[in-house]
């Protein structure tokens, strides 16, 4: 009688084995279907943040090149300093481009502003999709997201009543002297120092 019961019990444990072994490969299948969408949904964000940025540095790179051109022949070149004087002409270019490289296109490019620190929204769609799993329509599905980036400036300055007198830009602690009536480009810093570029939080 005890050996009947025995066998028995294992009878009896035989399906729920082969139930919990059911969920735990629906569980498993569960976790890389989301693993995938979350693997394009990071691709997509990394992608929308390096467009973004791509796009605040053109404007930046526009900054400086007016910034150079215009010290000691312009008498408004401190101008130059305020990152609402981009135009902004190679932004949408430069976010394509980096998108592009990112394995993304872009969805749309729109001008940010928030306070004294312009910037762009950029949105954008991946190439790939999250590829095919048990969930159906997975593998004609593309992740999108968007990034904001922003332009700060790091100087702040006063504006002398000569335009050809020296002027002292104190950029977040580092003092910069530049003289419109003796001017090099050396003796401009790099572009970071006078301008940030970042993502918006």
């Amino acid at each position: 009688m005890t050996a009947r019961r025995h066998f028995g019990d294992r009878g009896q444990t035989l399906p729920i084995y082969i139930w919990l072994t059911a969920i735990l490969l629906f569980a498993a299948v569960a976790l890389f279907v989301f693993a995938q969408a979350a693997f394009a949904r990071n691709g997509a964000q990394s992608a929308a943040d390096a467009a973004a940025l791509a796009a605040a540095q053109e404007d930046r790179d526009e900054l400086m090149e007016g910034l150079e051109g215009a010290i000691g022949v312009d008498d408004n070149w401190l101008d130059w300093l305020d990152p609402n004087e981009a135009t902004g002409v190679g932004a949408q270019a430069a976010a394509e481009q980096l998108a592009a490289q990112n394995d993304a296109t872009v969805l749309a490019i729109e001008e940010w502003a928030e306070g004294d620190s312009p910037g762009y929204r950029v949105e954008i769609e991946t190439n790939y999709t999250v590829g095919e799993s048990i969930i159906p329509g997975t593998e004609d599905m593309q992740a999108t997201a968007d990034a904001v980036a922003i332009i700060k400036p790091r100087c702040d300055f006063e504006v002398p009543d000569d335009p050809t007198d020296i002027v002292e830009l104190n950029c977040d602690g580092e003092p910069i002297e530049i003289d419109p009536e003796d001017f090099v480009l050396d003796d401009l810093p790099d572009a970071s120092v006078l301008f940030s570029v970042q993502l918006a939080e």
